[in-house]
């Protein structure tokens, strides 16, 4: 028994699960925030379900400190982080903060942690003014990187990470791909992201990354790229939904793809599909100690992930 502890906040979803189970392997005391109805069978694991207000951080942590705290909340407004990060900081001797693979541009195969930012080099102002995600966890590290110079904290840049409440397919999310499988549908995808390295992992990687990144001081200020860097297309990805559930797809164009797909946010589509995502994991992999054969291939976390859903009949 390590005899650490970890608080995960916002941790009963997709990366906070694995992160969890990770943490609990390694012999750590996991305690999670989150709005999920989890149980816990492992007397190591305690959840508690509440909404994760800052009044009720400053409640909960009041005389307690951790020995690592990784915080899963997105803030889409950035200013509401910075009173959650003050209070944060004081009760953990290692927070790990939230942002995104989505953060980078498409101007440098394969990605590294110092690629340009999209931020940096678009010049789309509705984005800028409107977007909520890769807008907003960019202004988050900017904030670390010129407010919080010399704290003990660390990014975390994931890519998409599946798992039984998520089987991402270019911009198909959740269940749909298997929603249209089962009614028989022909699933249309667009062409132009056929031949992309998908920004795609299985939540159990990207969980063990996360989880062996903590208690480590020598990556405090620093961000790094959550990713076991398997590198599949988007093509590769349909081939293996083909063989293990029968799905079938088509390929169409841009233009109709997006008419028949109106409803859909058009920003993650051409501002992150639309890019290759090629990653080079060579930082986290160092900062780690984790090497290749430590994961799991994309395909066998699908089988994983797809036996679950069935056992719990989530549709």
């Amino acid at each position: 028994m390590s005899n650490k502890s970890v608080l995960l906040i916002g941790g009963g979803g997709t990366l906070g699960t694995y992160t969890g189970k990770e943490l609990l392997n390694q012999g750590v005391f996991v305690d999670v925030i989150c709005l999920e109805d989890n149980v816990s069978t492992d007397e190591n694991l305690k959840f508690f379900k509440e909404n994760v207000t800052l009044e009720y951080l400053e409640e909960f942590l009041k005389n307690k400190h951790y020995d690592g705290i990784v915080n899963f909340i997105h803030y889409p407004e950035v200013d509401d982080y910075p009173p959650v990060h003050k209070l944060l900081i004081k009760h953990t001797s290692h927070l790990i903060v939230l942002s995104s693979y989505r953060v980078y541009a498409d101007e440098k195969h394969p990605i590294t942690e110092d690629s340009p930012m999209l931020l940096d080099v678009l010049k789309d102002d509705e984005f800028m003014k409107t977007e909520k995600y890769a807008v907003s966890k960019t202004k988050l590290e900017r904030y670390l990187n010129s407010e919080c110079i010399g704290e003990n904290w660390t990014v975390v840049r994931p890519v998409i990470s599946f798992s039984k409440k998520r089987f991402d397919l270019v911009t198909h999310y959740k269940h749909s791909v298997l929603t249209k499988t089962k009614n028989g549908e022909i699933i249309p995808l667009p062409i132009d992201a056929k031949n992309l390295t998908a920004g795609l992992d299985w939540a159990g990687n990207s969980g063990k990354l996360i989880a062996n990144l903590l208690f480590k001081e020598n990556v405090f200020g620093k961000a790094f790229t959550v990713s076991s860097a398997q590198n599949l297309k988007w093509s590769e990805v349909a081939e293996i939904y083909s063989e293990l559930v029968g799905a079938k797809f088509k390929w169409v164009s841009l233009d109709k793809y997006l008419k028949e797909n109106v409803h859909y946010d058009i920003y993650p589509l051409i501002y992150d599909r639309l890019f290759d995502r090629a990653i080079d994991n060579t930082e986290i992999l160092k900062a780690t100690g984790l090497k290749s054969e430590d994961f799991t291939s994309i395909k066998d976390g699908i089988k994983i992930e797809l036996e679950l859903f069935k056992a719990e009949n989530l549709i």
